[in-house]
């Protein structure tokens, strides 16, 4: 529901992958992305809102768990921190 989504994420704290999320698929969007373990992501609405949720396996757990500033983004000075 909503606007489709801007989702970015980085294994490496430097090179970004990046990808649409949302139902027009011959526009390139997906329905979901897995990202892999230990990676850093980025999300941003495209329009006013957009409602998304996130799965993890196995069960998440707090004590590695570690936010970056809300400006941070991938690229030359690497991971947040």
């Amino acid at each position: 529901a909503g606007a489709p989504l801007s989702l970015s994420w980085s294994e490496d704290a430097t090179a970004a992958r990046h990808q649409r999320l949302g139902p027009n698929l011959r526009a390139g969007e997906r329905p979901q992305q897995v990202i892999p373990a230990h990676a850093w992501q980025t999300a941003e609405s495209l329009g006013a809102w957009t409602l998304v949720s996130c799965l993890v396996a196995p069960g998440f757990e707090f004590d590695g768990f570690e936010l970056a500033p809300e400006d941070w983004r991938p690229g030359p000075d690497g991971a947040p921190g």
